[in-house]
């Protein structure tokens, strides 16, 4: 990779991991996220992380695509980084099972396997500096393939740290009161972006 292209590959890369940072605490705020499943995020995230840049060697290996990446330690730490702190995905899977339960996480799948590959050319549109992709769908299929890894590996390891969704109590913000009871609150129904709503019986 040239110096020019170098730089500028390496700044995006400060840019989208500033970005995802601000995402990450946003949406932990949102969720009310905890700490320990903060914690199972970000290992959930930093384990899938890994296993997206041992992917991406694979397909350079096999010609699904060549990237313009320098496969040297502070570009790939930069990198690894990068990967990792889509840990916000996590937090918003942990939602989505306690709602909807493995119905909904595999909803989420099916959805990553699809707009995987199409996220990604378009990225790859938008930035040509960055590589491209060989033709054929071998490279959409090895698209969707590492997406599903990362979301099953990513979920798996947040649950093992933070436990399972199901029953889990969300954590309620320092300035917030007491939320009402099942009892004195007839409403059975929450919303999934109603954060503020919890669902009766011990599933919530």
């Amino acid at each position: 990779m040239g110096g020019a292209q170098g730089r500028m590959t390496t700044q995006q890369l400060h840019l989208f991991n500033g970005l995802y940072l601000a995402i990450l605490v946003v949406v932990a705020v949102l969720t009310r996220a905890t700490a320990r499943r903060v914690a199972g995020a970000l290992a959930g995230g930093a384990l899938a992380a890994a296993l997206a840049l041992g992917m991406i060697a694979h397909g350079e290996e096999v010609g699904w695509w060549r990237f313009a990446i320098a496969w040297e330690p502070y570009f790939l730490t930069l990198l690894w980084i990068d990967f990792a702190l889509g840990a916000f995905v996590f937090l918003l899977t942990w939602r989505i099972a306690r709602r909807f339960g493995w119905r909904g996480l595999a909803v989420v799948l099916v959805i990553a396997t699809v707009l995987g590959p199409a996220r990604d050319y378009r990225y790859m549109e938008r930035f040509p500096e960055w590589g491209s992709y060989a033709p054929g769908v071998a490279p959409a299929l090895a698209i969707s393939a590492t997406y599903v890894l990362f979301g099953v590996v990513g979920h798996g390891v947040m649950r093992l740290v933070a436990g399972p969704a199901r029953g889990s109590r969300l954590a309620r913000r320092p300035w917030e009161a007491a939320e009402p009871s099942a009892a004195t609150d007839p409403a059975r129904y929450a919303v999934f972006w109603d954060f503020k709503a919890s669902r009766g019986g011990p599933g919530c």
